[in-house]
């Protein structure tokens, strides 16, 4: 059974306040995308990774590609106008039907090996995982001018890479997109298929700030 990952990386980080891409930005010395492909190609060197970027990027990309002489093999197909395009896209790229498709954030380059491999084991053996970790803080519900405690127990933070089996999401990503759709998981469970959990790594942040860069940069130094 063969392994796929989409990196989706078509977003614009205009929370970073940057002049380029959040996930084009120097992390100990690389791109914080080349961080994340080179983890998965360190998990399955095999493993057929897609690019999912912005095509007004695409030729700044290559030029990265030439300039750090960065070699991990990989296919690039243009985003779409929201996250579920740009997945999609990715999706139909992929000729073969035997296979489990990680989908995961660019920005997310501490991602643990053993993450990776509980998320493509699981799939192989139940067509989805998805990581999470338990939350630490408190949590309130807010009801008009109101707010109430809620039990955090009840509830899990969602990173990824996604994984699901290759048909399976190619019969979801059939539907017609949603505001709803916040993530791949989504997408499956309106589909109408249960998700099945795995346990995260707390280090697998995503890169959404300078704060979060910082951060990052300490984590990848422990």
């Amino acid at each position: 059974m063969k392994d796929y990952v989409i990196i989706v990386a078509a977003g614009s980080g205009s929370r970073m306040r940057s002049a380029i891409p959040k996930q084009f930005l120097e992390l100990s010395g690389k791109p914080i995308l080349q961080h994340t492909m080179e983890k998965f190609h360190r998990y399955n060197p095999e493993i057929e990774i897609i690019l999912v970027l912005n095509e007004e990027y695409i030729v700044f990309w290559q030029d990265l590609l030439r300039t750090l002489q960065i070699t991990v093999p990989h296919q690039i197909v243009a985003g779409g106008e929201q996250r579920f395009h740009s997945v999609k896209n990715a999706i139909n790229s992929i000729t073969g039907d035997n296979g489990i498709v990680g989908i995961h954030d660019a920005v997310r380059p501490l991602v643990s090996l053993k993450t990776i491999e509980n998320c493509y084991t699981t799939a192989r053996s139940r067509q989805s995982a998805i990581p999470v970790i338990t939350l630490n803080d408190s949590l309130r519900m807010i009801q008009g001018q109101k707010s109430e405690m809620a039990d955090r127990n009840k509830f899990r933070i969602v990173q990824t890479p996604q994984c699901f089996e290759i048909n399976l999401l190619r019969a979801a990503f059939d539907q017609t997109y949603e505001e709803a759709f916040t993530d791949d998981a989504s997408v499956v469970e309106r589909h109408g298929e249960m998700v099945h959990l795995v346990e995260g790594n707390r280090e697998n942040i995503k890169i959404t700030t300078t704060e979060d860069l910082r951060m990052a940069e300490a984590l990848l130094w422990q």
